[in-house]
Formats: structure tokens, sequence, C-alpha cells
């Protein structure tokens, strides 16, 4: 687990890139996440420690995040990501093989958009999502775009072969573990991940053993936030910021 990196900063604002493992927020003493370690950074200055935590990624997930430095710019942050109007950006990998009839088969295999909408409900109790009807009084309604970017030969936790499907997919809505469970949802659960590894059929987020290597070290989730978009809260300028 690495430590954050703080890519940009200005009177309003902090850019970093937070590691895996790191979480965004948390509870729990002794753990480190990105909130105490931007107040530290700003009380080392001799900056007021306010951080205003405006998005997240799950602990697991890699990538790019912006937080502000003052009230105002926390609002603008916030009314932007409420509206729509800000840009987010992933990348993931699957070795899934795709749910007959979820999708058209060219469909998987160009490098074209598509979109994805669910209706998804969250499990507090047990920190997992699932996906539901439109019916469901407690779901939310949850869109992403996605395209594949290559498609290669790889091979599973148990050393079989297989394919690796890499997805570039932008977020439209910020629902909990949204990504996760869309794309396994369709048959392509990420590498890594514990939670929603199960075939589509029967993914109901209460984990397998698809983050298991053969030799039972754990993968990273294959999940990381390349690019964010939105506009400067006290310019306006439209500013973009992506990893390499």
């Amino acid at each position: 687990m690495g430590k954050p990196d703080i890519i940009y900063e200005d009177n309003d604002i902090i850019v970093c890139c937070k590691p895996a493992g790191i979480a965004t927020q948390t509870r729990r003493i002794g753990q480190q996440d990105m909130e105490s370690f931007i107040r530290n950074y700003r009380a080392a200055k001799n900056e007021p420690p306010y951080v205003g935590i405006v998005h997240r990624l799950d602990q697991p997930v890699e990538g790019v995040m912006v937080f502000a430095k003052n009230q105002k710019a926390a609002a603008s942050l916030s009314r932007q990501i409420k509206e729509h109007t800000t840009e987010k950006y992933y990348r993931a990998a699957s070795r899934g093989q795709g749910v007959s009839g979820t999708d058209k088969e060219e469909d998987n295999h160009d490098t074209a958009w598509h979109t994805l909408t669910d209706y998804i409900s969250f499990d507090k109790r047990t920190n997992t999502s699932k996906i539901t009807s439109e019916k469901d009084r407690l779901a939310k309604k949850a869109v992403l775009q996605y395209r594949v970017i290559s498609v290669t030969p790889d091979r599973d936790s148990s050393q079989n072969e297989c394919i690796r499907t890499e997805f570039d997919i932008k977020l439209l809505t910020g629902r909990h573990h949204q990504i996760r469970l869309q794309l396994a949802h369709i048959g392509y659960p990420l590498i890594g991940d514990t939670k929603y590894g199960k075939p589509a059929s029967n993914n109901s987020g209460t984990g397998s053993k698809s983050g298991r290597t053969n030799g039972g070290a754990r993968e990273q989730l294959a999940l990381c936030s390349y690019k964010i978009v939105f506009d400067h809260p006290a310019t306006g300028e439209r500013m973009t910021f992506e990893l390499p």
C-alpha cells in the first residue's frame, strides 16, 4: 500500500492520487485515510486543517480524487456532482465471459460506448448492494457507459487459460459499488473482487474466492479512477486531471 500523492493544489482544492487499500474516510482508530492525510498535510503547513470530502472511492480502488480546502469550494464541487456536470472515468479488468442475452455479442468486442442502466439497493448490514427493480422503493437508479478497450489471453486464479477483458468506463451516477456490481451482473466480475465475483445469475454480494490467486494471495481489485473533470469552484475553469 503506497502513500497518497498530491498532483495539484491551489487555494481552493487539492487533487490527489489515492492508493488502493486506503479509505477515503474512516472512524477506525489507527487506520489511515485520505481525510486524515490531508488534514495532517495542511496542518504541517500551518494551514486550517479543513477537508471537504465531496466524493469517495472504495477502499480497494485506486485513483484520482479532488478535495475542497474551504466550505465555499466544497459547496461548489458538491453541487456539480449532484447536478452530474462532473465527469469520472475508470479503467477495469475482468476474466468473465459475459452473459448470453444481456448484450449483443458484437457489442462486447468493439470500442463503441454502451450504456448500462440498473436499479441498485444497498444493504447497510452487509455493506453490499444488489441489482433489483424499479419497483423497489429503496433502490436507486444506476447508470454508466462502458467500452471494451482490449481482449487478451490470460490465466485465472487456478492458472487456467481464459480471456482478460479491459474496460473504459464513464460513471454517470455514484451508487454504492456500482461499477463492480453492474459489470458482474452482465458476466464480467472484476479481477480481485471478492464481493461480486459470483456469476450474475447468483450475484447477491455474498463474496467468493475470485480474488485469490493460485498461491492463496489476494489479487488487487482491478479498478482505477484514472480521470476526473470538473469546473474550478473559484474560477469556473474546466479542469481535467488524468493519471498516466
